[in-house]
């Protein structure tokens, strides 16, 4: 059950990000990360807004100089030199268009989206510990009390987690407007359903 909900969610997942560029231009993502900027700013203050951007603008950064042709600049020979030449001239054949501008930008705003969900990790990793914690805690109680942990409980919980670890994913990259604080709402949940999970966990002897 749980192989077959992960491969039907991955590839769902998958089906959905290679869709949303050739549905939406670029002008439409670029347009919906100066929305969400606007309500970051309003909802984190200017400096956490900054270095939130600051964040997701080194990244991009870093993503854009990870180059995997060749220059001509930095070729050898003249052979070499004609050859990164050919590579460079393909290479922006297939990719200066439409769609992979739409890439792009989904990438830009999906960046963004991850550069908030970033901001928010000392507070949700405190929250994710104690939900882990406390499943062990109710695992162990379980146990000492001779309750039966039920394995299609643990099952459905894992389920769920991934379906919503998939869910946030796809967040990441929908071109609609999300709140700052609903970014922090699959963390969450997913350690919610990994507390439950966990308390159900049936080990195997």
């Amino acid at each position: 059950m749980i192989r077959a909900v992960t491969t039907t969610s991955l590839l769902a997942l998958l089906i959905l990000v290679l869709y949303l560029p050739s549905a939406y231009p670029p002008q439409h993502f670029i347009e919906q990360l100066r929305i969400e900027h606007a309500l970051t700013t309003a909802f984190w203050g200017h400096d956490h807004a900054m270095r939130i951007l600051a964040r997701m603008l080194d990244w991009q950064t870093t993503a854009t100089q990870a180059s995997l042709v060749a220059s001509a600049a930095d070729a050898p020979g003249p052979i070499d030199v004609a050859v990164a030449k050919q590579i460079a001239e393909a290479n922006h054949r297939l990719f200066n268009n439409p769609y992979f501008r739409s890439i792009d930008t989904l990438l830009a705003l999906a960046a963004y989206r991850l550069s908030v969900l970033v901001e928010w990790l000392p507070v949700l990793l405190v929250f994710m510990l104690a939900a882990l914690f406390d499943g062990y805690l109710l695992r162990i109680v379980k146990s000492k009390e001779f309750v039966q942990h039920n394995p299609e409980v643990f099952a459905l919980h894992i389920c769920a987690a991934i379906m919503t670890a998939c869910a946030a994913v796809l967040a990441l990259v929908l071109p609609i407007t999300l709140h700052p604080l609903m970014l922090s709402a699959a963390p969450v949940a997913i350690s919610v359903f990994a507390c439950r999970a966990l308390a159900d966990f049936h080990r195997r002897d």
